[in-house]
């Protein structure tokens, strides 16, 4: 999951990874703070950052299941590794994941569709879609007459993928989606569609979104296995009529632009296929870079309780990342001031480190001005100062750290023979119904 999104509670928004940048599409976007970045001198009271990785950093890192591909690991030693303690098992191939395409939109135009509810429907032509009401959709054909008011949510279906006219939450134009497209009143006006699709049509869609088409097997095999996993168990809609949002929320969804041929194989190899703990499937985040160590998710999620799967763990050969290591970001006096808003009193004369976590991620800090000192958390300082993670080192004036704080990583050593396969298979009938 967007260079440099800051990591929030994994409730709603960016979890899959978060959720953060999944980043993991080649070399992710120039940095976007208003920081100068440069290697040279800072200047009198310039604000100097440095530091590691990218995203939430708990889970998979994307870019260490590349090195690790690289390395000849097979994708089950490389899910074992990020998820410890789990093994592989199976969920039902006939399972649905409702992913939101567009929320509260005014209107929704659409086309391929041979139905609407009993409402039979040509697909050459294009419909719009309108509220009408909290329980029911208007449905007008393309010169604008008004064919029928249908109960909600109104289920459009064609014999092969709907195309959804305009730019959709995940920044498609005009996309084409496999599955149905359910419509309903949006809970703040307008309307919703969502996409009712099967999942493993799903993550077709978003693997390739998610990481680079062109990487080694056994990466695109892991992202697949994380990402159906994931779907299955951080649903966010909770009443609201989908599952999953079609962006970096959850996780980057293309619908039919987002398969590749690549990634498709990396699929269906792995069909069904879900990492699980206990024998029931256990949630995937993952993220674009750790920096050379994972975190453990209550670290990056404040108020998550800790999960024996989600554990800080050594990511050795994720130094192919570009933001494995980043900055230095230097920020003037007054746009430090500026960025850091409330959190500043005074000049800033110090932002002092109070506690890391386990792999050298900011847990607390103080922000001292002049004027007084404010605690700040890690994800609050990456917040306002835009930066990749909340692993980082902070100083003013003319000396700065020459790489970020925190535990250098070893190697892990090569996984046997056993440990490349499929991994232990439990069967988890049916699906497990989401939380």
């Amino acid at each position: 999951m967007a260079a440099g999104v800051v990591a929030v509670a994994p409730s709603s928004a960016e979890a899959g990874g978060t959720r953060a940048t999944r980043g993991a599409r080649g070399a992710p976007p120039a940095h976007r703070s208003h920081a100068t970045r440069g290697a040279h001198r800072a200047a009198n009271q310039d604000l100097v950052v440095v530091g590691a990785g990218e995203g939430h950093g708990v889970g998979m890192s994307q870019w260490g299941a590349y090195g690790y591909a690289r390395r000849g690991w097979g994708y089950a030693a490389i899910l074992s590794h990020y998820y410890s303690s789990t093994s592989l098992g199976q969920t039902s191939s006939t399972r649905v994941v409702r992913v939101l395409l567009a929320g509260n939109r005014g209107s929704l135009t659409f086309t391929g569709a041979t139905h609407a509810g009993t409402l039979a429907l040509s697909s050459g032509q294009s419909y719009t879609a309108l509220r009408s009401g909290t329980a029911a959709v208007s449905l007008r054909d393309a010169r604008g007459h008004t064919l029928a008011t249908l109960a909600a949510p109104l289920r459009v279906t064609g014999p092969g993928p709907l195309t959804l006219a305009g730019r959709a939450d995940n920044g498609v134009s005009n996309g084409a989606y496999r599955g149905d497209l359910e419509l309903s009143p949006g809970r703040h006006g307008g309307i919703n569609a969502v996409d009712a699709v099967a999942l493993e049509d799903y993550v077709r869609g978003v693997v390739a979104e998610e990481a680079d088409a062109s990487w080694p097997v056994a990466a695109l095999e892991a992202q697949a296995v994380a990402t159906r996993t994931y779907a299955i168990t951080a649903t966010v809609g909770h009443g609201l009529g989908f599952d999953e949002y079609s962006d970096t929320r959850s996780q980057q969804y293309g619908g039919v632009s987002g398969e590749r041929a690549s990634t498709d194989r990396a699929v269906s190899a792995t069909r069904d296929q879900v990492v699980t703990y206990g024998g029931r499937p256990a949630i995937t985040y993952f993220c674009a870079s750790s920096g050379g160590r994972t975190a453990d998710v209550q670290s990056a999620f404040p108020g998550a309780a800790p999960e024996p799967w989600l554990r800080s763990v050594d990511d050795p050969y994720e130094g192919f990342s570009p933001r494995h290591r980043w900055g230095p970001y230097r920020f003037s006096p007054a746009r430090a001031a500026s960025m850091l808003g409330g959190l500043l009193h005074g000049r800033l004369r110090a932002i002092t480190i109070i506690r890391r976590d386990a792999s050298g991620r900011v847990l607390a800090a103080q922000v001292v001005g002049t004027s007084g000192s404010t605690a700040a958390s890690g994800l609050q300082l990456q917040s306002r100062l835009e930066l990749p993670s909340t692993w980082a080192s902070f100083t003013v004036g003319d000396q700065f750290p020459a790489r970020p704080v925190g535990p250098s990583s070893r190697p892990s050593p090569p996984p046997s023979a056993a440990s490349t396969s499929a991994g232990t298979t439990a069967s988890i009938g049916g699906g497990v119904a989401a939380p």
